[in-house]
């Protein structure tokens, strides 16, 4: 008989520990908002029941990982436990050099320390906040060129992640000279979590072969770009994943990495690379900011769970489950017809605060307004990706983001099912009152990343 289908998402784990949440009311939501100014980044994480914050960090770590860490040995220099990373990591991306850091950030501080510099360019489908904010520091440019249906939250373009080559290539045209490096984010985050085809890659590692540029992947969700890859790309539907991964891989010259999202750390991520000058001169940084280049500024026990992590993250039965887990939430807030951006990503969907609260000007924060929403009505913590976000440049100035969007991101193997429907009803009852909810002003921001401890007034 042919293997039968069934409609319930069942989980391919079993719960092994759990962790108490802490039950608020509406009284006392409003209060900690309040305290917080309107940022839920600066709320006490015990305020919070259901926590969308953030995918990166959040996840329940396996059995396995668990005694992994076990193994870790902390040696200061030559840990046996940097080989098994190592390897690990080449197993999937098979570069040359891999350097380990204490996350993503600290990969790009690194790379566009050497790289970056007044005056230079870095193109990219998008970057995202830390990825712009340190080319930025170092007086370069960051740039976006991904494809115009990225901007469109109702296009159903399967790749909405891919880069625009003509684009791509009349920037490198133009300003090649100022061009030290090529990023591709997989998937694209402050897109709406949408794939990059292998199709598309190919062609920017042609177009970076024209004029002699590297290509480096910003690639901490590669597990599930790649299976969107397998699942909507022509050709790939019989492919093991760990093969598009590696296909992926031998595009580009290098990669920065945050594992703590799809190699399911806590903590951790890696730069990786083929030029041997360049990684010599990324060591020589990460000695000075992070520690031993066998370590990072991990300990054994964290480089031994990745390790692990990275085994994990590629099976199709957990690719499976966390694409349709995500995809559940996204069709149930589409079928009682509140804007999400469509495609649904791999792991978040994006809300369209700006369609849901059109009473709002984008400059009046909408994604900011619906975030606090969504917290006072449900105790539910998201994330603002828009104008809050990226609507200040470098010269001061302020204008709408392309789209002003709220992130509820999925930490991996974390919340059931009975949660989901949770997140979904208090949406509903959010959309019952959302156009009358205020906008907000910010009453104080930072210089840089401003969305991390900005200070909000209601209007």
């Amino acid at each position: 008989m042919s293997e039968p289908i069934y409609r319930t998402i069942i989980e391919p784990f079993r719960i092994h520990s759990v962790e108490p949440l802490t039950m608020t009311t509406a009284a006392q939501r409003r209060e900690h908002a309040a305290e917080a100014g309107y940022n839920l980044f600066q709320l006490r994480a015990e305020h919070v029941l259901i926590d969308l914050l953030t995918d990166s960090g959040t996840g329940a770590m396996s059995r396995d990982q668990w005694a992994a860490m076990q193994r870790g040995d902390e040696s200061y220099a030559g840990s046996p436990s940097y080989f098994i990373f190592r390897d690990a990591v080449r197993h999937l991306f098979p570069f040359e050099h891999v350097i380990p850091v204490h996350q993503g950030r600290a990969a790009e501080r690194i790379i566009f320390g050497v790289l970056g510099g007044a005056g230079k360019v870095v193109p990219s489908n998008t970057h995202f906040d830390t990825t712009r904010a340190n080319i930025e520091a170092t007086g370069a440019e960051a740039v976006d060129l991904v494809i115009d249906e990225a901007n469109d939250p109702t296009s159903l373009h399967p790749f909405k992640g891919n880069m625009d080559i003509a684009k791509l290539d009349e920037l490198l045209a133009l300003r090649g000279a100022d061009v030290p490096v090529v990023f591709i984010t997989i998937t694209n985050n402050s897109g709406g979590g949408q794939p990059v085809s292998l199709a598309n890659l190919r062609e920017v590692r042609a177009v970076c072969d024209k004029y002699g540029k590297m290509l480096f992947l910003d690639a901490c969700r590669f597990a599930e770009n790649a299976w969107f890859i397998h699942e909507r790309e022509s050709g790939y539907s019989e492919a093991n994943v760990e093969d598009i991964v590696r296909e992926m891989a031998s595009l580009a010259d290098g990669m920065t990495m945050s594992a703590k999202k799809d190699p399911m750390g806590n903590i951790g991520g890696w730069l990786a690379l083929n030029d041997d000058d360049l990684a010599q001169q990324c060591r020589n940084l990460v000695i000075l900011t992070e520690g031993f280049p066998t370590y990072g500024g991990l300990a054994g026990r964290d480089l031994e769970a990745l390790a692990q992590g990275l085994k994990e993250v590629v099976q199709h039965d957990y690719l499976r489950y966390r694409i349709t887990s995500t995809a559940y939430l996204g069709k149930a807030l589409t079928e009682r017809g509140i804007p999400v951006l469509q495609p649904y990503g791999g792991h978040a969907i994006y809300l369209d605060a700006r369609a849901w609260l059109s009473h709002l000007d984008p400059l009046q924060y909408p994604g900011q307004a619906l975030a606090v929403a969504l917290y006072e009505f449900g105790g539910i913590r998201s994330c603002e990706i828009g104008t809050v976000m990226f609507g200040r440049h470098p010269d001061g100035s302020e204008a709408a983001a392309p789209m002003d969007l709220v992130r509820l991101a999925i930490p991996r193997r974390t919340y059931t099912q009975s949660h989901i429907d949770y997140v979904i009803e208090v949406c509903e009852k959010v959309a019952e009152t959302v156009h009358s909810l205020p906008g907000y002003r910010i009453s104080y921001e930072p210089p840089a990343l401003r969305h991390f401890t900005a200070r909000f007034e209601q209007i």
